[in-house]
């Protein structure tokens, strides 16, 4: 199980981090998404947290900067802001996904790799009152006709969310050849999307829980099935794919980069900052809140952590036929 290995690698890993002298300024974090979606959250609860635990001195300025699912981010910080010690970004299995296809203007090594904090769980949901009232209803419909529904979240075709679902749609029954018939409406976030299926322009919606919460708690959608090993304490009611027959699982790590010319001091400064953040009350009580489980790899095995991701969205791309 992906979320059980993440786990017992923390737990090895979880040793005290050497002290650093290093003192940002100013500091700012990039969510490269419209406000409401995963990696605005990521950016907007660490940075109340940094600025309430004084791990940072002042407020966190949090900047929303949407497009082409984090690559016009990707793109500003290779550019403009690549040594910059003050600037951290958040990034996620989405943006690895996008990365591993080729679709980010850098490569992986543009950056530095800080840390993730914890890992969010897909959820798939229909508008309350929906005639898919049920994961099992949902499926039959698409193993019957995959041009029927029209889902989307929180990336475009190929994107984690999508691959996600196609992963629901091959545990369903449907062939291969049969998944690029699939029809899929990209999102810059969570919010954007449940927006659409409220307003009856989507069938379905698969985004992590954490982005979209709000309207599970308010009755406007029906979480039809988390894609983890167990259900969330935060949703009890909501049931596991695995629960109701589908073998699929679907975690979202969510983390940080840097600027890759920004220099060692300020790199390990912030890989300190964030272990004493994940360390503190407050940000496990707001994780689990919002349904994110919180999960630690920090530094050189952060990187390596992402890059093996990298490397397995490239695979899975390359096996549905998205890249070759």
């Amino acid at each position: 199980m992906f979320l059980k290995r993440l786990l017992m690698a923390a737990a090895v890993a979880a040793v005290a981090l050497p002290a650093s002298a290093f003192e940002p300024k100013n500091v700012e974090c990039i969510a490269p998404a419209n406000p409401g979606g995963g990696w605005d959250f990521t950016c907007r609860t660490a940075g109340r947290l940094l600025t309430e635990e004084k791990l940072v001195p002042g407020n966190v300025q949090v900047t929303n900067m949407a497009g082409a699912t984090g690559a016009v981010a990707y793109a500003n910080i290779a550019s403009k802001r690549n040594d910059d010690p003050d600037l951290i970004v958040a990034t996620s299995t989405v943006g690895i996904t996008q990365l591993a296809q080729g679709k980010y203007p850098a490569d992986f090594d543009a950056m530095r790799w800080v840390a993730m904090l914890g890992a969010d769980v897909g959820v798939v949901m229909t508008k309350s009152g929906s005639k898919y009232e049920s994961l099992d209803a949902l499926m039959k419909a698409i193993k019957e006709d995959p041009t029927k529904i029209v889902a989307g979240g929180s990336s475009g075709i190929g994107g984690y969310d999508h691959l996600r679902f196609l992963m629901l749609a091959q545990a369903a029954g449907v062939p291969d050849d049969a998944l690029k018939s699939i029809r899929w409406v990209q999102f810059e976030g969570g919010g954007d999307a449940v927006t659409q299926l409220l307003g009856d322009k989507l069938d379905v919606v698969l985004v992590d829980i954490g982005e979209i919460g709000g309207f599970i708690k308010s009755g406007d959608v029906d979480a039809l099935a988390v894609l983890g090993a167990d259900r969330l304490e935060a949703y009890p009611e909501v049931k596991t794919a695995k629960e109701q027959g589908f073998d699929v699982e679907g975690y979202n790590w969510r983390g940080f980069y840097m600027g890759g010319k920004v220099d060692d001091a300020a790199y390990q400064g912030w890989v300190d900052i964030l272990h004493k953040l994940y360390e503190s009350d407050a940000w496990k009580e707001a994780a689990s809140k919002s349904g994110l489980t919180p999960i630690w790899r920090g530094g050189e095995e952060f990187e390596t952590f992402a890059k093996e991701s990298e490397d397995k969205m490239h695979q899975l791309s390359q096996a549905i036929g998205v890249i070759k």
